[in-house]
């Protein structure tokens, strides 16, 4: 595991190196996670390592399995159909609801997002451009104001994340999500909330399209 500045607690680094190595394709779906490997590469006990899978047992990210522990979540098609059905309806509402509050401050925190990933892509660096992606999408729906709806919004994302990495592993993805990016930034800036649900329903509809083939390959 990659070495990256600790949070304040051993249960916080741990949990964050771990979120990274998902998000990174480090560790891949279906893959188990070795509890004992963990803890030796971060240098910490097996105690914050158990406690940090819960976490994201709990966030739908790993599952355990009994007699054979730990392992990175698959999604079935029908489990990602539904998870992108669900956030078209709340974040096309989200979206709607953004553009008649979003600040001026909050529209130049998504152009800047949009940058990061661009140039996290040209990098190569699958997490970062997973991490600046998230801020550009998130920083939208919070702009709506509407906390409930941004946590569940958050769970679901939480739910694909796994998959996230492979989607971008592909240059031709990572094109198209620039290019989607760039729409989505401009309908953002006319405060236009029609445009701006339809330009994020494409951009889900192209990525739903990408993951139902990874995990066709994958059944």
């Amino acid at each position: 595991m990659g070495e990256t500045p600790r949070p304040p607690t051993v249960q916080a680094y741990v949990l964050a190196e771990l979120r990274r190595a998902i998000a990174s394709g480090e560790l891949r779906p279906g893959r188990p996670i070795r509890q004992e490997g963990v803890a030796e590469s971060l240098g910490v006990s097996r105690v914050p390592v158990r406690e940090a899978l819960k976490i994201l047992e709990g966030e739908g990210q790993v599952v355990h399995r009994p007699h054979h522990g730990y392992l990175v979540a698959e999604l079935s098609l029908a489990d990602l159909r539904e998870v992108y059905l669900m956030r078209g309806l709340l974040e096309s509402a989200a979206a709607r609801a953004a553009v008649e509050v979003i600040t001026d401050a909050e529209v130049a925190d998504v152009e800047r997002a949009a940058a990061e990933v661009a140039a996290a892509s040209a990098a190569g660096d699958l997490a970062a451009m997973t991490a600046a992606n998230r801020r550009l999408h998130f920083t939208i729906i919070d702009a709506a104001r509407m906390p409930r709806l941004a946590r569940i919004v958050r769970s679901l994302w939480d739910s694909t994340d796994v998959y996230r990495s492979v989607y971008y592993n592909a240059p031709a993805n990572r094109a198209r999500v620039e290019q989607e990016h760039a729409a989505i930034v401009a309908a953002l800036r006319d405060r236009d909330g029609d445009r701006l649900a339809a330009r994020l329903g494409e951009h889900r509809d192209h990525a739903v399209a990408a993951l139902s083939a990874i995990i066709s390959d994958e059944s």
